[in-house]
């Protein structure tokens, strides 16, 4: 009985995977990765809106910036996935075909922010913008948008880490599909008979919580020292990728080495060394853009500016000349008129 009971305290101080990652409603599969890759892009457009506009922006800039970022994201992420583990699709027994179904799940970040960017930058010049501005407001939302995809790889039961008896660990289970029985990301675990490795360091969840803690480092960061010309965005680069490092070395999930090191970590120290290069130089730009050089060029001046937010308010309540201004009075003799 001891040891019954003792099995049982064992596998409650586990983290339980769920049964499956798809549902259908009538013939059409509601996939758990999907829906948080929504739930995250939505997010990161919120909250990129809201700090665009309390930057001085125009309202709707952002989503706008997302109508050509999004889906050149989204390419750019398989193709990264794919170039990069081009084992899975491509050679004997392989089915190239499956490259493209991006519902089974497999995006790079780095792939996604590289031609994420390109289609940014098509919008910001056609809004006449500059994209430093816009990445900074972006910045926080994209890795929060990161740690709720993760959630996705946990239904989808994958990328985790090696065995581990420590209380957190992920228990991973057989799921079958009576369909197409080497399809386990489509199946369910019937008995919740677990995998030999069972349990494993959650991996995904690692990053997820690493992922929110950048966010609030570079929210802190930009409110404390009024960050602008891109450095919130390489703050973020450099805060992600410095966690990315470390836990792309627990994962043993099937990926490509060079000198011993799997792709990820050398993309990530190569980045981490570009993004730090990146954050000191554009202090050399000066302070953080103006409000004005946010106003998109297609919408009128007094619709373009919106109420600004108390931390911008001593900066874009008014033109430059009436800062001045008002600077120069504020210098004169505080005598009233009738004491001069």
């Amino acid at each position: 009985m001891a040891d019954v009971n003792t099995a049982s305290a064992a596998f409650l101080a586990t983290i339980p995977s769920p049964d499956q990652g798809v549902w259908h409603i009538g013939p059409v599969p509601i996939r758990a990765y999907a829906l948080c890759i929504i739930a995250g892009i939505i997010v990161a457009i919120w909250l990129g809106e809201r700090r665009w506009v309390n930057r001085g922006g125009t309202k709707g800039t952002v989503i706008d910036v997302a109508v050509f970022a999004v889906p050149f994201g989204l390419v750019g992420g398989r193709l990264y996935h794919v170039i990069t583990d081009n084992q899975l699709y491509f050679g004997e027994g392989k089915n190239p075909i499956n490259a493209l179904k991006i519902w089974d799940g497999g995006l790079g970040i780095w792939g996604a922010i590289a031609l994420g960017a390109v289609g940014a930058l098509i919008a910001c010049r056609r809004r006449g913008i500059p994209l430093p501005a816009m990445a900074d407001a972006l910045a926080p939302g994209i890795v929060i948008a990161q740690a709720i995809g993760r959630l996705g790889n946990y239904f989808n039961q994958e990328l985790y880490g090696a065995h581990t008896d420590l209380p957190w660990g992920l228990e991973i289970y057989q799921r079958y599909n009576p369909t197409n029985p080497d399809d386990f990301l489509n199946g369910i675990a019937i008995g919740h008979v677990p995998l030999p490795d069972s349990p494993v360091h959650p991996t995904f969840l690692y990053e997820l919580i690493w992922n929110l803690g950048v966010a609030l480092l570079i929210i802190w960061a930009d409110k404390k020292f009024r960050l602008g010309h891109g450095r919130v965005f390489a703050l973020y680069v450099a805060g992600y990728t410095a966690g990315r490092f470390w836990i792309e070395m627990m994962r043993t999930d099937t990926a490509n080495h060079i000198l011993g090191l799997r792709v990820n970590v050398w993309t990530s120290i190569l980045l981490f060394v570009a993004a730090v290069a990146y954050f000191v130089l554009a202090a050399k730009r000066g302070p953080r853009e103006a409000p004005e050089t946010l106003w998109s060029k297609d919408v009128p001046r007094e619709e373009a500016s919106p109420e600004p937010s108390e931390e911008h308010a001593d900066v874009a309540a008014a033109p430059d000349t009436v800062r001045d201004s008002a600077a120069d009075k504020a210098t004169e003799d505080p005598k009233p008129e009738a004491e001069k």
